[in-house]
């Protein structure tokens, strides 16, 4: 009681209130504009959060990463357009339901399903912080290094499609990781004699880049769309009734997010496709799924809201970010001196539970904000992209002089929103490349630790939860390995890539056999006339 006392007080405090409303009605109004997304926002705002205290910097981004996926239902609903990229799978169902006139009921839906996601996994965080208080402390060196590890393997997995890509950008984030001082003996790497490169490349400066001056460029060459905004009818508090006759999907959905959030490098798009698989599945009408189903449009949004408050739990407890959102929040950690990891939840429990109970009240806030001006925010979908684009980039170099007042960080971020923009065009990830900066930069740090106390492999997974997480990285690469294999090597007999095989086996056993043998028929003529000529 003593504990949640303190936290009541921490928020309590006018800044980090402020933080929270400003974060929660900021965040709605970024997801429902098309084009912007949080990483945008959160790396805009985040050189601003290094003067804050860290509750206020991080509940002002919490604020953002949270309510930013009920505002982007909003267009995805209404004009088949998603505000944020995990809002792709809402889509499927909710435009449907617009084209019938069922707009207002699509909103009502997403919003009490994102809310119960929400509210839901943040209750499963407060009762299972009492565990990780326990099992922080056993994680030393050695399973931190491992853990990170088992991050970007898990980075690079969930890209399927794409593994080799997401493995090539994750291993060029660590290059650029190690670019200046290493932490050890403070030699200079990898700066070719050039000053400006002795203190590396900012971890803000490439996030800005990526993140926002890639999307800037790529608002700026797109063309401007005229939108008209269809007519709804219907209750917007019809959705919370409606909720209630589906319990099992929405519990089902939730438990995904959780479980996926929890998980470094898998993050909403894997409990949105699971959540939305299962829930076809278990439905009594699974062929209404895409044609504006209300069991659909549940799962996607109670799992993708789910997902922020589980993706704290890796950050918090390990100091592993899992996705790129939470890998800009892990530096606002740095910069105050605050070390997430076993410290965290022995010394500042308070601190963890009041950064718990602001992620509930940003769902209230967010639900009672959207329930009364959801016909306003509609209206931001309108915002031409190349008006965007300029705001973009003229507050990213904002931003970017202001850490350290250098032009070259200017130039820096430029380039690598190149970069960025070249990647977007080609539909291959940037996540992977600042997860790998992130967690190359702990690996490198632990692993030294790791490796003072250690003489032989063995001793290096000796204990109990390196043990585990070895096995687990262990039997990931193997399973993907299988699966890769089994996709380039068909087991079916009758599958077309066999029977093309044996059609291109059997023409070069043909020709291979008539050559054979018009060979030894031109031996024989030749021995034959020979002896006639005898």
């Amino acid at each position: 009681m003593d504990l949640f006392l303190s936290a009541i007080d921490v928020l309590a405090r006018w800044d980090v209130a402020l933080a929270l409303f400003v974060g929660a009605i900021g965040g709605v109004a970024i997801g429902a504009i098309p084009g912007v997304g949080p990483a945008v926002a959160i790396a805009i705002l985040l050189p601003a959060t290094f003067s804050m205290d860290p509750i206020v910097g991080l509940t002002l981004l919490l604020g953002i990463y949270g309510s930013s996926m009920f505002g982007g239902a909003i267009p995805a609903i209404l004009i088949n357009t998603p505000g944020t990229a995990v809002n792709a799978l809402t889509t499927y169902d909710g435009f449907p339901m617009t084209q019938r006139g069922e707009g207002r009921r699509a909103l009502s839906l997403a919003y009490s399903s994102s809310f119960l996601g929400g509210i839901f996994s943040v209750l499963c965080l407060i009762l299972l912080s009492p565990v990780l208080a326990r099992i922080a402390p056993m994680f030393g060196s050695r399973e931190i290094f491992l853990a990170a590890l088992l991050g970007i393997i898990l980075v690079v997995v969930a890209h399927r499609g794409q593994m080799a890509v997401a493995a090539a950008l994750a291993g060029f984030g660590i290059l650029i990781g190690t670019v200046g001082l290493e932490p050890a003996a403070y030699t200079r790497r990898f700066t070719f004699g050039q000053s400006w490169l002795a203190s590396g490349f900012d971890l803000i400066v490439v996030v800005l880049g990526l993140f926002a001056l890639s999307q800037a460029f790529l608002l700026l060459t797109m063309d401007d769309e005229k939108i008209r905004l269809p007519r709804s009818r219907g209750s917007i508090l019809q959705g919370f009734r409606e909720l209630a006759r589906h319990p099992r999907v929405a519990g089902v959905s939730a438990s995904f997010g959780v479980l996926m959030g929890m998980i470094p490098g898998v993050g909403e798009f894997t409990a949105q496709f699971m959540s939305y698989t299962s829930a076809r599945k278990l439905s009594k009408t699974p062929e209404a799924f895409g044609h504006g189903s209300s069991e659909g449009l549940i799962a996607s949004e109670t799992a993708n809201n789910a997902v922020p408050a589980a993706a704290m739990i890796p950050l918090l407890a390990l100091g592993i970010p899992g996705e790129a959102l939470t890998a800009m929040m892990l530096s606002v950690f740095y910069v105050h001196n605050v070390v997430p990891g076993p410290g965290l939840f022995q010394n500042d429990m308070d601190f963890v539970v009041a950064l718990y109970l602001a992620l509930l009240a940003l769902n209230v806030i967010v639900l009672v904000f959207l329930l009364v001006s959801t016909g306003w925010l509609v209206h931001l979908t309108r915002i031409p992209n190349r008006f965007l684009g300029m705001c973009i980039m003229l507050l990213s170099f904002v931003g970017i002089y202001s850490i350290r007042n250098s032009a070259v960080d200017c130039i820096i971020a430029a380039v690598f929103g190149l970069l960025g923009y070249v990647l977007k065009r080609l539909n291959l990830p940037i996540v992977p490349i600042i997860l790998g900066m992130v967690l190359g930069g702990i690996m490198e740090v632990k692993f030294r630790a790791a490796m003072a106390r250690v003489r032989t492999p063995w001793e290096f997974i000796e204990r109990p939860i390196a043990m585990l997480l070895f096995v687990v990285i262990v039997l990931i690469v193997l399973s993907t390995a299988w699966r890769v294999w089994r996709e380039w090597a068909p087991v079916d007999r009758r599958s077309p890539q066999k029977k093309a095989a044996r059609a291109f086996v059997g023409r070069i056993r043909g020709r291979t056999t008539r050559h054979f043998e018009n060979r030894l028929k031109r031996q024989r003529r030749t021995r034959f006339y020979d002896h006639m000529g005898s």
